[in-house]
């Protein structure tokens, strides 16, 4: 896979925006810790236009979580995004041109799938600072279904106006 500077530069892109949007305030404020409701995880359906744009998520989130617990939330965090996303375009792409009620039902099934997947998240949390396992994976999920399901719809309507297959 070879990339042009125009790939670069919207790698680049959505790196910092995810980075803002999570580490910079007032977004600092809920976007860490067993309790966490991360604007930035909208950016995620990004990876169902382009596969670039996984990359640009990934970083983002390994460059945000520098401002976390430790480096060990940088690469389980990062790794848990790149999982994922891949996963879950992978999975859902195909319903890419459907809807459910109105709603992308690519997006919609993502945004359970990928909730679903902060038992990673919950995981590293009960290493790293005690929190309870299940407890903490249903607050991260509740966050996360939150963030993705309003962020679905706001990319999908984007998507409408905007090429992001670019």
């Amino acid at each position: 896979m070879t990339f042009t500077v125009r790939d670069l530069v919207q790698i680049a892109l959505v790196a910092a925006l995810y980075a803002i949007f999570t580490a910079l305030p007032p977004f600092n404020l809920i976007s860490y810790g067993p309790y966490q409701f991360r604007l930035s995880e909208m950016l995620n359906f990004l990876g169902f236009y382009k596969v670039k744009y996984i990359i640009g998520l990934t970083l983002g989130c390994m460059i945000a979580n520098l401002y976390s617990y430790d480096l060990l939330d940088v690469f389980v965090g990062g790794g848990q995004t790149l999982i994922f996303v891949s996963l879950g375009v992978w999975f859902f792409k195909k319903y890419q041109q459907q809807t459910i009620l109105g709603y992308n039902k690519a997006f919609f099934f993502f945004s359970f799938f990928f909730a679903a997947s902060m038992f990673v998240i919950a995981a590293e949390l009960a290493i790293v600072s005690h929190a309870p396992f299940f407890i903490t994976w249903f607050t991260t999920a509740v966050g996360e279904l939150a963030s993705l399901l309003i962020g679905g719809y706001l990319i999908n309507l984007l998507g409408q106006r905007i090429n992001l297959t670019q």
